[in-house]
């Protein structure tokens, strides 16, 4: 498990303070969202438990252009143009039409975090929870009319928090064994996890292997060690988390949430760093618009809203072929599989998909800070 490398003792000190924005978690989503408020001259304060980069809970895997149009392609480990699919009956090679890259989580967000600006500050605190524009945290309170919930799945923020088993989550578990690989792999085998699928990600010295289950109840680690065994890996460097599969109202009660709080994580795939890039960089063009007196907090609640409600029918049919695909039997899985061998279905199939989240919401890149050394003095 990762070693928690925050401020302890006597250097936590006491935080309070009224801010412009406060954003409440610093993984994908926040830092897309700082990283949008540069050169605003906003005061924002980004809170996390953890230090940036610090705490890994994903395969850490996004479409290459993703990566490469916000500015992080120094991160990337190792890209793959196709998928091989191992099946009860057949393995068989999906040509993507686009490339998927594996990254170092700590560099990536280090990247990122240097976009943000002058203005922009970080503090490693918990956040309890909120009373109108005041958060709670267990360093002290801090306040700020616009605030966002990019904390993950438990929707801190929110009036209801959801709890696994009864929520609608997947399961997650991975290892990360030291070792190579040539092919991004994933299992859809009832032998392997009965509702939900595996997968191995080549890192270029470790291999990202993992179980997702779509049925929260099913337990996922004696899965996860038997795949690594079938890989000929040892289950080292365990890593877990609960994945949304449905998506949840964008803002509550005047609240921005972000990636996994508004389960933004697509069916299906369990995707969710290229989605909550993709949110984040709308949310925050909505609070930079706030910001420069362009629109109302309240224009922008709604403009946000509706941004995420837009792309319900997209989640929903994924949410549908996520249902519909542990009812397959082996025979008919098979035949599925086999169609996406053929370049005109896995380009259309993998084109829609992309589509979902598409690389060039990421342009225009927001301008730099207003000043070089305002920039030092912020970093």
């Amino acid at each position: 498990m990762p070693v928690r490398a925050t401020k302890r003792g006597a250097e936590r000190t006491r935080l309070s303070g009224d801010f412009d924005v406060l954003i409440c978690g610093a993984s994908f989503a926040g830092l897309a969202i700082a990283r949008e408020l540069r050169g605003t001259g906003a005061r924002v304060l980004v809170l996390d438990r953890y230090e940036i980069g610090e705490r890994q809970t994903s395969a850490c895997a996004a479409p290459t252009e993703w990566l490469r149009n916000l500015g992080l392609e120094a991160s990337i480990l190792q890209t793959f143009g196709s998928l091989l699919c191992h099946t009860t009956r057949a393995t068989v090679r999906w040509p993507l039409g686009w490339s998927f890259s594996t990254f170092d989580y700590r560099m990536l967000c280090d990247l990122l975090w240097r976009q943000h600006g002058c203005g922009t500050a970080f503090e490693t605190a918990k956040v309890h929870g909120r009373r109108g524009t005041v958060v709670h945290t267990d360093r002290g309170d801090v306040c700020a009319p616009l605030i966002v919930d990019a904390l993950g799945w438990k929707r801190i923020l929110g009036a209801q928090q959801v709890q696994p088993p009864e929520a609608r989550l997947s399961r997650g578990l991975e290892v990360h064994p030291a070792g190579t690989g040539e092919d991004l792999e994933l299992w859809i085998d009832k032998r392997v996890i009965r509702v939900g699928y595996g997968w191995a990600f080549p890192a270029r010295d470790e291999v990202r292997i993992g179980i997702g289950s779509f049925d929260p109840h099913d337990h996922v680690k004696h899965p996860t060690v038997r795949l690594a065994a079938a890989t000929g890996l040892p289950a080292d460097g365990y890593q877990g988390n609960w994945i949304p599969h449905a998506l949840r109202p964008a803002t509550e009660d005047g609240i921005f949430f972000v990636g996994d709080s508004a389960g933004h994580c697509i069916p299906l795939t369990a995707e969710g760093i290229r989605t909550a890039f993709h949110f984040g960089i709308a949310c925050g063009r909505e609070l930079r618009a706030v910001i420069e007196d362009r629109r109302t907090r309240s224009e922008a609640l709604a403009r946000y809203h509706a941004f995420s409600a837009a792309h319900g029918w997209k989640y929903a049919s994924m949410l549908q072929v996520q249902h519909a695909i542990p009812k397959l039997r082996p025979r008919a899985l098979t035949a599925l599989a086999e169609t996406f061998v053929h370049g005109g279905p896995a380009q259309w199939a993998f084109g829609h998909y992309l589509r979902i989240a598409p690389p060039e919401s990421a342009l225009p890149a927001p301008p730099a800070a207003l000043a070089p050394q305002a920039a030092a003095l912020a970093a």
